[in-house]
């Protein structure tokens, strides 16, 4: 990984004031409450120290903050979010790109289920669906529908926290 001393995003951010370091970095998340709880860590020395603290943070919020995030994401499929910036929504489209299904069952099957989790657990079905076919997505969506609500709040900020993870590195301008 490279040091701050090389990566021109972290070194910026690292400069920023507090409100605008934070504004920055919510893209990758959606949470408020994350992305001013990593700018207060600031200055981090490299890039491990962001996901590390990144990790840590996030596990630490309360449900109405993880909610703020999953709220910032569209349904798989779909290009809208309850409250989303335009580089979150772009990002999601781009992570979901192999789930697009030109299949017409399969989108029907999506739309079901994600109806009948939103029913279930009274939230969007996150999933960290980069690289993942609408097939495969389809299948673990089916599985959770399972979970008890306890472990799908678990899964789904795990998932979050997945997603979170792939969108520093995109933001860093880090290979995934």
């Amino acid at each position: 990984m490279k040091t701050s001393s090389e990566n021109p995003v972290l070194i910026n951010w690292n400069q920023l004031d507090h409100e605008s370091a934070a504004r920055e970095i919510l893209p990758c998340c959606g949470s408020r409450a994350w992305a001013k709880g990593l700018a207060a860590l600031r200055p981090l020395a490299n890039e491990d120290q962001l996901f590390a603290a990144s990790d840590r943070i996030w596990a630490a919020l309360p449900k109405p903050a993880w909610q703020e995030a999953f709220d910032s994401h569209p349904r798989i499929g779909q290009q809208h979010a309850r409250a989303a910036t335009s580089e979150s929504l772009a990002w999601s489209s781009e992570e979901q790109r192999a789930a697009i299904s030109n299949e017409d069952a399969v989108k029907l099957a999506l739309a079901e289920g994600n109806r009948q989790y939103e029913e279930r657990f009274g939230r969007i079905f996150i999933v960290c669906a980069a690289g993942r076919s609408a097939p495969e997505i389809l299948g673990l969506l089916n599985a959770r529908m399972k979970n008890t609500a306890a472990d799908e709040w678990l899964e789904a900020a795990d998932q979050q926290r997945q997603i979170t993870q792939l969108r520093l590195r995109r933001w860093l301008g880090v290979n995934q």
